[in-house]
């Protein structure tokens, strides 16, 4: 099920929801609330990737996106850099396996994040696209990105404010010709 996104790319979509039911159980003894969670398959896949450590997960993840079709016209796929720093780093994971599977080339270590603050604190919209103007930076050297297709791949869109703020750094810095943008899964809430 793939599920459009819009933006200021080209062409954009999540493979699946995240979540597909949340239900409140209670509160744990340090007083946080705890939900009974389902997730559609991408969705369980990426939580066991990235909040697991279950790299196998990745293997099952790139077979699902075979149902996206001309991945292989792109230039580059561009993995979003983490926010919050991990033992492993699951879009680059995803976007490795899947650029070997296809064929194309991956820029990783071109988008980085210089911010140390972790995105999911912030839910002012505005103060989230600003934080984040200031962390993401691209490595235009070489000009590797002039002229040329890109696919920016990321986990889990929310608000769509990263893949926003990454695919202006690409046209405008990069000069790339084309950027669209894939997201593994989509939260059901934008904050």
């Amino acid at each position: 099920m793939a599920i459009l996104l819009k933006g200021n790319w080209k062409k954009g979509w999540a493979f699946d929801e995240h979540t597909v039911s949340s239900a409140l159980v209670g509160v744990d003894g340090a007083g946080r609330n705890r939900f009974e969670t389902t997730r559609t398959e991408m969705g369980e896949l990426v939580y066991q990737l990235k909040y697991g450590g279950k790299e196998s997960a990745v293997r099952k993840i790139v077979k699902l996106l075979d149902s996206f079709r001309n991945i292989e016209k792109f230039d580059f796929l561009v993995p979003i850099p983490q926010t919050k720093r991990r033992a492993i780093k699951p879009v680059l994971l995803i976007a490795e396996a899947l650029g070997k599977r296809r064929g194309v080339a991956v820029a990783s270590g071109r988008l980085t994040n210089r911010g140390s603050k972790e995105l999911k604190e912030v839910s002012d919209p505005v103060a989230r696209f600003e934080l984040l103007e200031e962390a993401l930076e691209l490595d235009t050297s070489g000009n590797v990105f002039a002229g040329k297709k890109v696919l920016l791949l990321d986990d889990l869109y929310r608000s769509g404010a990263t893949l926003q703020v990454a695919t202006s750094l690409l046209y405008n810095q990069g000069k790339a010709s084309e950027v669209c943008v894939l997201a593994m899964t989509k939260t059901r809430s934008t904050r």
